[in-house]
């Protein structure tokens, strides 16, 4: 088995682009196979080389081996020589219709009752016709011939898929710049690269057909390949994710504390009906099977990522954490607050908590129950009993109970109005801080 996962370094992955990652990692990883990174980058206008790194980064933060990378802009030579094969062919054609020209094109077809596809008429150009083109300064792009037969396969997500090339325009193959389309060097390079699977997103299915029909005429042998296409993401509520992928790149959510293994996780269960569990790819490859990822659309819901992201925090040890927490922050620090963390980045505010000096809400309404519990307070030393010591004093001489009692002092100890169990926290405050906070809170 030979994967390969070809995006394009025109901007940060996104989840959509990490899902199609994650299942060829996982895939390659389970059947012994290989997955190749290969970066589609012969749009040398759009694709920029600091996207190129960030992709092979994020990789590496989900965990996904790979060989490579192996760019298509310096495989140029292979290209010109299957281009040539098709012109030689009869394959390739030279087109000069403008986009305005095309675009009328189109509109007269859809009056007429016809499907709105490519007429072929550069077909009947004449070479005299041609070379007065190129006399008069026009460049050619250039088609593809499909073929008009159908191209099916057993898809491994969809199952029986078939494409209809008579109902589809001939495609572009090469830019009047002389550049190639993804379309052409996708081919090319799953045919040089003896690419077995091709694992991608649904919005692929009908460029699949095309490819199928280019994969034969260049001398490959379409029944070979086997194909899965992914459906895409919507948001919680079923609505397109497209426009908000910007705000969910991989980058953004690294940023904003989401941990590898609770993405990886997520995005290797979204759309099936298993129940995620956080994990690297080589931790969830035994367990992963394309039979099982339901041919509708994926709902991805934040909410549910958080929830893995916050089982991942609560069993992270102090030694895997250490490097990422504040400058002192101790094993007990960790241990009484991961518990409490949707993200990693949420530590540092309860690091100020303890270590910092917080200003408490004022509660003035508080301010006698206040002023008996800090005199109620305990001398340190204080330990894990301090809490429960000082709350069942501050009960006896207030007759207070329940939220009445914890509630306040957990708003002026903390500033929050919920956190880590104060029995944890209250000896990492110390006692010199709490002084401070319960007079501040009180008023006095």
């Amino acid at each position: 088995m030979r994967l390969r996962f070809a995006p394009s370094p025109t901007g940060f992955l996104h989840v959509g682009n990490g899902r199609i990652a994650i299942v060829n990692a996982l895939l390659a990883i389970r059947h012994g196979g290989q997955l190749i990174l290969r970066l589609d980058d012969t749009d040398t206008e759009r694709c920029r080389p600091e996207f190129a790194e960030a992709i092979e980064e994020d990789l590496r933060w989900l965990g996904i081996l790979y060989e490579g990378p192996i760019r298509q802009r310096d495989r140029t030579a292979l290209y010109e020589a299957a281009a040539e094969r098709l012109k030689a062919a009869g394959l390739l054609y030279p087109c000069f219709e403008s986009e305005e020209e095309l675009r009328i094109k189109r509109e007269q077809r859809l009056r007429q009752g016809k499907p709105p596809i490519y007429d072929r008429a550069a077909l009947k150009m004449t070479a005299e016709q041609f070379e007065r083109a190129l006399a008069n300064g026009k460049r050619p792009y250039w088609r593809f011939k499909l073929s008009g037969l159908p191209r099916s396969w057993t898809d491994a997500v969809l199952g029986r898929r078939t494409v209809r090339t008579s109902a589809v325009s001939d495609p572009v193959l090469i830019r009047t710049d002389g550049s190639f389309l993804y379309t052409f060097t996708s081919v090319v390079d799953d045919i040089e690269m003896g690419i077995t699977h091709i694992v991608r997103g649904e919005d692929h299915v009908t460029n699949t057909g095309v490819q199928l029909d280019l994969f034969a005429a260049l001398g490959g042998d379409p029944e070979a390949l086997r194909f899965a296409h992914l459906p895409l993401l919507t948001d919680a509520d079923g609505g397109p994710l497209s426009k908000r992928l910007g705000s969910l790149s991989l980058r953004q959510l690294r940023r904003d504390g989401i941990e590898a293994p609770a993405l990886v996780g997520y995005l290797a269960a979204l759309g099936s009906a298993r129940d995620p569990i956080p994990g690297m790819p080589a931790e969830l490859a035994a367990g992963f099977d394309l039979a099982l990822v339901s041919k509708s659309a994926a709902r991805f819901d934040p909410r549910q990522l958080l929830a893995l992201n916050r089982r991942v925090l609560q069993t992270m040890p102090y030694a895997e954490a250490a490097p990422r927490l504040p400058e002192g922050a101790t094993e007990a620090f960790w241990y009484a607050v991961r518990g409490n963390l949707d993200m990693f980045s949420e530590a540092r505010r309860w690091w100020e908590v303890v270590q910092g000096r917080i200003i408490p809400p004022p509660l003035p309404e508080e301010g006698d129950f206040l002023r008996i519990a800090l005199d109620c307070l305990p001398p340190e030393p204080f330990d894990a009993t301090t809490w429960s010591v000082w709350t069942e004093a501050v009960k006896r001489a207030t007759g207070r109970k329940g939220k009445a009692l914890y509630f306040p002092l957990r708003l002026a100890l903390t500033g929050e109005d919920h956190g880590p169990d104060l029995k944890e926290l209250l000896p990492l405050i110390g006692r010199a801080r709490a002084v401070e906070r319960l007079r501040l809170a009180a008023g006095a």
